[in-house]
């Protein structure tokens, strides 16, 4: 019970350090005159992702570096068949240009690099400062091409943005929030880690396994909440962005400083490269198919998106576990639904096709 309770203070503590900074960070960004679809990638993105790089840093310093790996891994994989699943099921959201162009090729060029630098077995230090450095290149140049826009926006729109009135106060009360968030995920981040540990322990899981699934999931809470909300409140670009930007953040940051902090880099065992790795690759190529179909993600794909992810979840923790004849179940059904998904998505593409004509 008292491992329960640590692991329940921990998330919660996360949470609420991920809530402080992704509202600083926001008004940052407003002040600064960042498009939605902009924050969504960058700003919000990276504070809803700070609690992987905390509990990664956390781990790998630790000794414990797959589950640093996993949680990336994990925290991919349940972005994409969670967040924006469960985010499409409440509302179809509106997929903008920029990702199908730009956004959504990079994040799948990015995983198969990450699959390939893990084939020998970790993430060097090397390794690590290119990702690092591909994270900031993105940012900047996200950041400028967005500016460059408002400023040609602005030209027909002169007034002053509300968010403007007041900026210095402004400024420095946001800059508080991400500081105190900050704060608070990394307490909280290491007691979620303890708990987590001790958890997987007790249950004969895997380090691996644990944080493909709790750890990951746990720490994407933040993402949970804030694309949700941003659906519910027709904010729809800022859902679908978190999400990439997300998945951008934990590849190239969490990955990318951790690989370069980590005295040894990080591990990554044969179960990665042959199992999960090659999953979090095919779950980022699925995105272009579903974004690209009539630039919106409809609800039943976000049904699909969903029952994927439980029939991952449930194939991990039963191989685990060494529950065989469960996990050719699961498997038959995941052999079923994967044509019928492919079918349903080509029904779809030539629906969109003959309504062009």
């Amino acid at each position: 019970m008292l491992t329960w309770f640590w692991l329940l203070v921990g998330l919660t503590v996360l949470t609420v350090g991920a809530e402080l900074l992704v509202r600083g960070a926001v008004g940052l960004a407003a002040a600064l005159r960042v498009s939605p679809l902009v924050i969504g990638l960058t700003v919000v993105a990276f504070g809803t992702s700070a609690p992987e790089l905390v509990v990664s840093l956390e781990s790998t310093l630790s000794g414990r570096g797959e589950i640093a790996l996993g949680n990336v891994i994990g925290s991919n994989v349940f972005n994409v068949l969670v967040i924006l699943g469960l985010s499409a099921v409440i509302v179809p959201l509106r997929v903008d240009r920029q990702l199908v162009r730009l956004d959504v090729p990079l994040m799948i060029g990015i995983s198969a690099a990450v699959y390939g630098m893990c084939l020998d077995g970790q993430i060097d230090r090397l390794e690590g400062g290119l990702l690092a450095a591909g994270l900031i290149s993105y940012t900047i140049w996200s950041i400028r091409k967005s500016r460059q826009d408002t400023a040609a926006a602005a030209i027909d729109d002169p007034l002053p943005s509300p968010e403007q009135e007041g900026k210095p106060a402004r400024l420095l009360l946001n800059a508080l929030f991400v500081a105190g968030g900050l704060g608070l995920m990394v307490v909280g981040a290491d007691w979620f880690v303890g708990a987590a540990v001790e958890l997987a322990r007790r249950w004969g899981l895997s380090e691996l396994v644990i944080g493909l699934t709790l750890v990951a999931a746990g720490t994407s809470l933040p993402e949970v909440a804030t694309s949700v909300v941003a659906a519910i409140r027709g904010e729809r670009d800022l859902a679908v962005g978190n999400v990439v930007g997300s998945n951008l953040f934990n590849l190239m940051c969490v990955l990318g400083f951790t690989g370069l902090l980590a005295p040894t880099g990080i591990p990554v065992g044969a179960e990665a490269i042959e199992q999960d790795l090659p999953v979090m690759v095919l779950v980022a190529v699925a995105c272009l198919p579903v974004f690209l179909i009539g630039h919106t993600i409809e609800r039943w794909e976000g049904c699909v998106l969903l029952a994927f992810y439980g029939l991952y979840t449930s194939a991990l923790v039963c191989e685990a576990q060494g529950r065989a004849d469960t996990l050719a179940v699961i498997s038959t059904i995941a052999w079923v639904l994967g044509p019928l998904a492919v079918a349903a998505y080509v029904g779809s593409l030539l629906r969109q096709v003959r309504a062009v004509r």
